[in-house]
């Protein structure tokens, strides 16, 4: 009976030690966790300090995506043998100077993908990689400094397409204006005096003119998190017929040293290039009338793609 009291007594003795160690280990655990975040916010405003210092600032992220497929005797679908794929990238490119008196911004968006399907039934089917996504768009912005937030400013912003129809259209602002600066990485941009100039072979459809520019733009970094968004804006003083927005976004989150996941998406409303897709796609044979401003359906132009991101 005593050995069995004290062997009780021993087993009793041993939990609680145990248990005073846990709640020993998980208070050290608190204290260290206390003085990550106590170093980290001395890491994040020295960073900060640097970030704001004036001179250059240099970065780019960008997304590659792609899939390969393979079907055989698939009958549930209408090409059972068949064999496709997809291939695209993003990149996003920025270079900024930053003084007490003038600010330089430089940035650049290209987004080119490819697609193939090869129905492996129909022997006249094309199998060649095709393009796809087709965006090339590169500003320049520079700024006197009136205070902290407004500055006088000059623009020049070029947007084409380059792997077919490079030019044509291709468009071309040129102004001058205004800049708000509110928040740190944002920027807004309003030029009453531009001039937006076409490069186009159908100078019928294609027209330059005179407007306002209107350009946001949003570049930040967060830890892991890598984001864009730019909205760029035209309108014309001639005729609404000749004004176009295009808002295109970028997102990154890092998973693994540079290597993460990214998404992209863009929204685009340009009428001129709706008139010249439908009259290239007119049939004179129809009882369609012939496509004019008036009546061409200005459809909403939308693109995405997902799938790896590299910081560089």
């Amino acid at each position: 009976m005593k050995k069995t009291l004290l062997l009780f007594t021993l087993f009793i003795g041993i939990i609680h030690v145990n248990a005073q160690t846990l709640d020993e280990l998980k208070a050290t655990l608190s204290v260290q966790k206390d003085s990550l975040k106590a170093a980290q916010g001395r890491v994040d405003a020295t960073q900060g300090k640097i970030d704001a210092f004036p001179g250059w600032k240099k970065g780019a992220f960008g997304t590659i995506g792609g899939s390969v497929s393979n079907f055989s005797n698939w009958y549930a679908q209408k090409s059972p043998n068949n064999r496709s794929g997809n291939i695209g990238f993003t990149v996003n490119a920025f270079a900024n100077l930053n003084t007490n008196l003038y600010f330089w911004r430089n940035s650049g968006n290209l987004n080119l993908s490819w697609v193939k399907f090869n129905d492996k039934d129909n022997p006249n089917d094309n199998t060649q990689w095709r393009e796809a996504n087709d965006v090339f768009n590169i500003s320049s912005l520079y700024g006197m400094k009136l205070s902290e937030t407004f500055a006088f400013s000059g623009l020049g912003e070029y947007r084409t397409t380059i792997l077919n129809n490079f030019n044509n259209p291709g468009y071309l602002d040129v102004g001058v204006g205004a800049t708000w600066t509110p928040i740190k990485d944002l920027v807004v941009v309003v030029h009453p005096l531009n001039y937006n100039l076409v490069f186009s072979r159908n100078d019928a459809i294609f027209q330059s003119s005179y407007g306002t520019k209107i350009l946001v733009d949003y570049t930040r970094q967060i830890k892991e998190i890598s984001f864009k968004t730019n909205l760029s804006m035209f309108q014309s003083y001639k005729s609404n017929n000749l004004s176009n927005w295009t808002w295109n976004n970028s997102f990154g989150y890092t998973l693994w040293k540079m290597i993460g996941v990214g998404f992209d998406f863009g929204l685009r409303n340009n009428k001129q290039e709706a008139l010249k897709y439908a009259v290239d796609n007119y049939d004179v044979t129809s009882a369609n009338p012939e496509p004019t401003f008036d009546n061409i359906n200005n459809k909403l132009q939308t693109y995405w793609m997902i799938g790896l991101n590299y910081k560089f």
